[in-house]
């Protein structure tokens, strides 16, 4: 079955300590080339049938009024699963 990916991101002026402890750790395990580190959510939403544009407003709309919250919260993406 079709699924719908909604991805949900800090807003880039809230702090992030996960990404930041993420980010302190990766030369710890030998990985150096990433400077920054901001952790998010990811949603995935089964739909039957074909995915169509009211599917993807649906999830938007989930995204930012549940998902989300949109105070500290931003849904930067909204997408159909490439299986």
């Amino acid at each position: 079955m079709p699924r719908i990916i909604v991805d949900v991101m800090p807003k880039p002026e809230i702090l992030d300590p996960q990404g930041k402890a993420i980010a302190r750790e990766l030369p710890h395990i030998g990985l150096s080339s990433f400077t920054e580190v901001r952790q998010g959510k990811r949603f995935e939403l089964t739909v039957e049938g074909e995915v169509t544009e009211r599917h993807l407003e649906e999830a938007r709309r989930a995204g930012e009024e549940l998902l989300s919250n949109p105070v500290i919260e931003d849904v930067v993406n909204v997408s159909v699963a490439e299986d």
